[in-house]
């Protein structure tokens, strides 16, 4: 029987005392013997996240908008207030100026007497619809044309190289409002402008994964068997490229959410009156109308500022948990406090 490395991060060692076994006799010179617990590469991400403040508390702001946004029509039922309907008495001041928070609008209302608190659980919606449907189609199609390019090689390759530099060297937000402009604002003309512009780097990356996964081993094999390309990258590297494609998921969503409020604050997005962030952040900055209500621009600019940046902490938390010299580096850590805590009981034991 091979002994277990004690700094191997694939092996979890349990305290004597969970394990219910302790050394009676310090001095016998008997070895302490603990039971081994292996663990699976997805328990390994999970424990190091579980430990991670950072993760938890991204994980807890996303659970909270997502549950805002499935729950907006629940919240304006129970508010009383539709996400389009105005309030011109109880809404505006007698200068027709939004009215501040208050025990009726808990986070006042906009230029039109609308409930800001009701349209941001709305926009809410529309911003993760929009981000998660451009993150799948951008996974998807750059997920495709990586790995076509990086296994087939040859003129393949180099059409395909050559169509994401190209789409990386278009000026995006000048290329969007161009494109917008000319088909027309919806929300699916957003979600095709996003998707666009986010397929080509994540091709890049896929690419490079594929060059140096094509040249192992069990590809080798594969060919040797007699297995086809398309099932080689089907069976064997398509699986190797979730943990990159999974890390640069979490990081497309943001960025997908701040490009839709960026093309909706210019007009060019989600038209009114659906409500979504940029186009409050649009009418907020209406004849400087944020300088007499300062709430229509905190709120919503509040609500994108902490799901962009909950999504962009978790991505890096799980990229460094998915990151085996991290691991590595985080097992040899716990164990050694273990081995100090073993030691100093032991201590006690002989004071």
């Amino acid at each position: 029987m091979i002994p277990h490395d004690p700094a191997d991060p694939r092996v979890e060692v349990e305290p004597a005392e969970e394990a219910g076994i302790i050394d009676q006799n310090p001095d016998s010179g008997l070895t302490l013997q603990t039971p081994v617990a292996a663990r699976s590469p997805l328990q390994l991400v999970w424990s190091r996240l579980r430990r991670d403040t950072t993760a938890m508390v991204s994980v807890a702001v996303i659970l909270l908008v997502i549950l805002a946004a499935l729950a907006a029509p629940l919240i304006a039922s129970w508010i009383g207030h539709g996400p389009d309907e105005q309030f011109r008495d109880d809404g505006l001041t007698e200068f027709g100026t939004p009215v501040g928070p208050n025990g009726q609008f808990l986070l006042g209302t906009d230029n039109l007497g609308r409930d800001v608190l009701v349209r941001l659980v709305y926009g809410a919606q529309v911003s993760l619809i929009v981000a998660f449907a451009a993150t799948l189609g951008a996974l998807g199609i750059g997920t495709i044309v990586g790995l076509v390019a990086g296994f087939l090689r040859g003129w393949v390759d180099t059409v395909l190289t050559w169509l994401m530099d190209t789409t990386l060297s278009l000026p995006q937000l000048l290329f969007a409002i161009s494109l917008v402009a000319l088909v027309g604002p919806s929300l699916g003309t957003t979600v095709v402008v996003i998707v666009l512009f986010s397929w080509a780097p994540i091709a890049r990356v896929v690419r490079g994964q594929v060059l140096s996964l094509r040249e192992r081993e069990f590809v080798e094999a594969a060919r040797s068997l007699g297995a086809s390309n398309w099932r080689i990258m089907r069976v064997d590297v398509l699986p190797n490229l979730l943990v990159p494609i999974l890390v640069y998921g979490t990081l497309l969503i943001p960025q997908a959410i701040v490009f839709e409020a960026t093309l909706s604050f210019l007009g060019l997005g989600v038209l009114p009156p659906t409500a979504t962030w940029g186009n409050m952040l649009s009418i907020a900055s209406q004849g400087s109308l944020y300088t007499i209500a300062p709430w229509l621009v905190i709120f919503p600019s509040a609500a994108l500022l902490a799901v962009t940046l909950a999504f962009n902490l978790l991505g890096d938390s799980i990229r460094d948990a998915l990151d085996p010299r991290q691991t590595l580096f985080a097992g040899r850590r716990r164990l050694a406090r273990k081995r100090a805590a073993r030691r100093a009981a032991k201590a006690e034991a002989r004071a």
